[in-house]
């Protein structure tokens, strides 16, 4: 049980849903990327693609033009962001592993949307603190994407609600921990635990966040949709 990934705990189902609503819309250069990832011994760090549509289709929504993403890897949210967002929007994108990311550079290069892409190579706390520094930064943000270290999700959450315009959105990946947040502790794998009790408390102290409306959805490894609501 511990070794699928999906929420679902179901990989027939998962793999209908794929096969039948995501990879027949999947643009060609994100499932380039998301075959080069599959070769990679990391590669399961890569964002789904079932929760890359639903993100592609939140974007649109907003018309969101200016993005900030935390946790990069290399590069499949990223690319879907650039696709995605008008040919004049920029996103932010930090993160401190840039051989990860040069993996999917060459992608995001023949899809015509590097221009879109500030590329940070820093931990993303002292760069989104930098940004606090310029009040022309706050509020100035249509959305932004976590996908980083699981300890420090709620340090990026008060800072991207300064960031963020009432209204946008703010989505943290991996909230559901492939399911372990449900299951006993004495379930859990040990090496599952540390990260899993960060998602606990993140999840808690989310959901007790006047700030936001959230939606907690099942997808991929678990997403939590924030709108800023004030």
């Amino acid at each position: 049980m511990s070794s699928n990934k999906t929420i679902l705990q179901s990989e027939k189902l998962t793999k209908y849903i794929l096969e039948t609503s995501v990879y027949p819309r999947e643009a060609e250069t994100l499932r380039d990327l998301r075959n080069a990832n599959a070769t990679h011994p990391w590669g399961f760090m890569g964002a789904d693609p079932d929760a890359g549509q639903l993100m592609a289709l939140l974007l649109k929504l907003l018309n969101a033009k200016k993005t900030i993403e935390v946790g990069v890897f290399t590069g499949y949210s990223l690319l879907l962001t650039a696709l995605t967002i008008p040919d004049d929007g920029k996103i932010i994108a930090l993160d401190p592993d840039r051989e990860a990311y040069e993996i999917g550079l060459p992608f995001i290069k023949k899809a015509g949307v590097e221009h879109k892409i500030d590329f940070i190579q820093s931990p993303a706390l002292p760069v989104l603190d930098k940004l606090l520094e310029d009040d022309s930064n706050k509020e100035s943000f249509d959305f932004a994407f976590v996908d980083a270290d699981k300890d420090n999700y709620w340090n990026y959450h008060e800072r991207l609600l300064k960031l963020v315009k009432i209204g946008g959105l703010i989505i943290y990946d991996n909230t559901l921990w492939g399911g372990t947040v449900a299951w006993p502790e004495e379930d859990v794998p040990l090496p599952k635990r540390k990260y899993r009790q960060a998602a606990l408390a993140f999840n808690k102290a989310v959901a007790d966040d006047s700030r936001v409306e959230i939606s907690a959805v099942s997808i991929g490894d678990g997403f939590t949709i924030c709108r800023r609501a004030h």
